[in-house]
């Protein structure tokens, strides 16, 4: 038996966004993540298919990062109509009860709509929806 794989951290983890510069600033105005880097390629690395894409990447804090392809070329995103939309969501933490308040306020003087603060028993959460 082989030794399991030691890793250290997730790198990043990737969804699809609609337009990679809004939801870029998005991610920056509502949540204060910082835009590190982006590259645009024809060409998918792993497979060699011909598949335009920007591929965009903002840190989170902490050394955590989550990115967002934009995939011109592909038939418009949609949801999985099986799965409910409040399932399928990134949870980010935030060091107290009074920080998730502030964010909460911040979200909600940009417009958006932001239920919560909800009590899971062993933690508080707030959820609102990025519209990219």
């Amino acid at each position: 038996m082989t030794a399991p794989v030691a890793l250290s951290r997730i790198h990043h983890v990737a969804y699809r966004c609609k337009d990679a510069k809004a939801t870029a600033d998005w991610y920056a105005s509502v949540l204060g993540m910082e835009f590190t880097t982006a590259f645009a390629e024809d060409h998918v690395p792993s497979t060699g298919e011909y598949d335009p894409y920007m591929h965009i990447f903002l840190d989170c804090g902490g050394g955590n990062v989550i990115a967002f392809f934009e995939l011109p070329n592909q038939p418009e995103m949609g949801k999985d109509p099986n799965t409910p939309a409040w399932v399928q969501h990134i949870a980010f933490e935030v060091s107290d009860l009074d920080a998730l308040l502030a964010a909460k306020a911040h979200i909600e003087a940009q417009g958006i709509d932001v239920v919560g603060p909800t009590f899971h028993g062993i933690f508080r959460s707030i959820y609102f929806f990025d519209p990219n």
